[in-house]
């Protein structure tokens, strides 16, 4: 019948010969293999274990690599933080003005894409000159972070 046709002969269904019916946009591409999606991959990155790294207390998700490590001098909502050039496998916010210790800067907060606590904020923009050479840097709380990796 049709209706079963429908659902044998779905355009997704690449083993069918019959899915000539189906609008170009729905029609199936090339022969590629279909790759079969699992829940296995629990970070979108890992860095390499030979570096010290820092990691998400909660949920030991990479965060930086210690190469990335800019300064340890800052003051985080909760304490202590660390501020780095980049970072992995860390979500941002919609950015907002925000009054600092060191003057008023537009910042994103940041969250770790695996557990989704926030770690920390990204800044976005700075009004002082002399606070421009965080731009575009990440500052992530030591309360939200461990070490991994060499650090004997």
């Amino acid at each position: 019948t049709a209706f079963t046709c429908v659902f044998r002969c779905f355009p997704c269904d690449p083993s069918c010969g019959s899915a000539s019916w189906a609008a170009p946009e729905f029609a199936p591409r090339s022969a590629a293999p279909m790759v079969k999606m699992t829940r296995s991959k629990t970070f979108q990155a890992y860095l390499p274990s030979c570096h010290r790294t820092y990691s998400c207390i909660h949920c030991r998700a990479h965060l930086a690599n210690h190469d990335e490590l800019i300064s340890k001098s800052f003051q985080g909502s909760q304490g202590r933080a660390y501020l780095f050039n980049s970072v992995v496998n860390v979500g941002c916010g919609p950015a907002e003005e925000r009054v600092l210790l060191t003057g008023l800067h537009a910042v994103a907060d940041i969250y770790c894409e695996n557990c989704k606590t926030t770690l920390g904020w990204k800044y976005e923009h700075a009004f002082e000159s002399s606070q421009k050479y965080k731009e575009g840097k990440y500052i992530i709380e030591l309360a939200h972070m461990i070490k991994d990796n060499g650090w004997d």
